[in-house]
């Protein structure tokens, strides 16, 4: 990976943040079927890289509840 892939990805964050720039995390699929996540303050900051079954393992551990505190 290189650091144009994740300046070109096309980084999306949720909806439910209503627009605000300060407090969101936003993700972008990269090649391979990998998922990086950046927060959204500081877009030129370090990026954490999921491949795809990290990724999917974590979308299906949310949506079942695992890390809710």
């Amino acid at each position: 990976m290189t650091d144009k892939e994740l300046t070109t990805a096309a980084w999306r964050k949720a909806t439910a943040s209503g627009g605000n720039q300060g407090n969101c995390v936003e993700v972008a699929p990269l090649s391979g079927g990998r998922v990086a996540v950046r927060h959204s303050k500081d877009r030129s900051g370090p990026a954490l890289v999921f491949t795809e079954s990290e990724w999917t393992a974590f979308r299906d551990g949310m949506s079942k509840g695992e890390f809710d505190f």
